[in-house]
């Protein structure tokens, strides 16, 4: 008896050295400008070659502009050498690279499940902490620092310490209105953001099993923020619906046969788990993070602070500090936090479903006064879907910008921020200081807790815009 975790780190497992590292094969290497070049260079530097290119695809993303001037200019220096370099450091060593003129752009974790390049069993790594977001597809998946993209790119292995295990069942049904949004901030809210170090998290439970695979890699992508390098959720009929129409190559041809062994990929008992951790779905409200971590939350009918207090000194006056740099009193009524941006986007949830929750809520009505309202797509399969559906003409006709596919405000770093002071209702997946801009200030949030937002002009749930 073992774990879903434990079956597929075994079945990649090359050999172990004598301190208990396992050198794992790796299946799929996710490349993005910001976290490859200096990967790419000392490659070259060495006279090494990429030992199997067909298994890694590189993907611009994190300084890519949001306008739709952005294949003929690049306003900023180090964002337009960081993508030429991608460019041509993908031609030199035969690497696939989805540009900025390519019908599946977008941001690697949305790019990577749509397009069928993670599958159930695979082991996945990425330069970026959010490819946790992949386990949704029962893959092993996590990010990796420039010194392991390297070794993954020479050898198609890396050196890992096996984490423990740690399965979060979820149960119930979740209220209308609760999303996958709210119960990963509830998750980290229980566990708090080193809840998960040293583990990797499986999602279980009734209430993960009616999740779409787009809620379960909302789910999974903020892993992260519980400490914890991989999440997963066991494929099921669910995921295998989901790949069907996207998968390539043999995985394509023989699908049925594929189908069936993803199907033994699951954890045989929970007690398998090193710790478990039980959640009930129907006691998770809309939340929101009034903090500066992704565990700082509270149901948006509550107050700044939640019930934040402490007797440990320290924890106090980290809290203290948080609601100095938010400009926030503990105690206030959220309801009561004005906005003056709302993002909706992020590989958190800047997917089809994502825009689809958010427009229901805006359709018909318009931005508040004063209130800035971005959507930036997940990817262009995502902004042509929404397209073809007419999203964009709801957002635009609500008030909001209909951008180019990026990660936009989540990162900050390609000319989409927060102004000093400037709070932000934000589908991303951090609300660290300065993350979206210097002096930021930041509130995760639902796409649809971010849609009612922007209408109300401040912290909302959705139930809360009149009908």
């Amino acid at each position: 008896m073992t774990t879903l975790f434990d079956k597929i780190w075994h079945a990649h497992r090359v050999a172990q050295d004598p301190a208990g590292d396992d050198l794992l094969y790796i299946d799929r290497h996710l490349v993005h400008e910001v976290s490859s070049p200096q990967a790419f260079a000392a490659l070259a530097e060495a006279g090494r070659s990429i030992r199997s290119p067909a298994r890694h695809i590189a993907v611009q993303d994190h300084n890519v502009p949001t306008t739709d001037d952005r294949t003929i200019r690049i306003a900023n220096a180090v964002s337009a050498a960081q993508i030429d370099t991608l460019r041509r450091h993908a031609r030199d060593f035969g690497v696939r690279l989805l540009d900025l003129d390519d019908s599946r752009q977008g941001i690697v974790h949305v790019v990577a499940p749509e397009q069928g390049y993670v599958l159930p069993g695979a082991t996945v790594v990425c330069g970026d902490s959010h490819t946790a977001t992949l386990g949704a597809l029962g893959a092993l998946a996590c990010g990796v620092g420039t010194s392991e993209v390297e070794h993954v790119m020479s050898t198609q292995t890396l050196w890992m310490r096996r984490p423990r295990t740690l399965g979060i069942e979820i149960t119930g049904r979740l209220a209308p209105g609760v999303y996958a949004k709210d119960v990963a901030l509830a998750v980290i809210r229980t566990i708090g953001t080193g809840g998960g170090v040293g583990h990797a998290i499986e999602y279980h439970g009734d209430t993960v099993e009616s999740l779409s695979v787009e809620a379960r890699l909302t789910l999974c992508n903020m892993t992260i923020e519980a400490g914890a390098r991989f999440g997963l959720v066991a494929p099921d009929a669910t995921t295998i619906a989901y790949l069907r129409d996207r998968v390539q190559g043999a995985a394509r041809m023989h699908f049925d046969r594929a189908a069936a062994a993803w199907a033994t990929l699951r954890t045989d008992d929970p007690a398998d788990y090193d710790r478990r951790v039980v959640l009930d779905a129907s006691a998770i409200a809309p939340m929101v993070t009034w903090g500066t971590t992704p565990a700082d939350s509270a149901p948006l009918g509550g107050r700044v602070g939640g019930d934040a207090g402490s007797d440990d000194a320290d924890e106090q006056a980290r809290v203290d500090a948080a609601l100095a740099y938010m400009g926030l009193q503990a105690g206030q009524p959220l309801a009561s936090v004005p906005i003056d941006v709302a993002f909706i986007g992020s590989c958190t949830n800047a997917r089809i479903e994502d825009l689809r929750a958010a427009a229901q809520v805006v359709r018909g009505r318009r931005v508040a006064s004063g209130v800035r309202g971005l959507v930036v797509p997940g990817s262009t399969t995502v902004k042509r879907a929404a397209e073809a559906e007419g999203l964009d003409r709801v957002f635009r006709d609500a008030g909001f910008e209909w951008r180019e596919s990026g990660c936009s405000m989540c990162i900050g770093m390609n000319g989409d921020a927060l102004a000093p002071g400037q709070r932000c209702a934000s589908t991303s997946n951090r609300n660290f200081e300065n993350r979206q801009g210097p002096g930021g200030r930041t509130h995760l949030m639902s796409p649809a807790s971010v849609a009612a937002s922007a209408v109300l002009g401040r912290l909302a749930a959705a139930a809360e815009v009149p009908a």
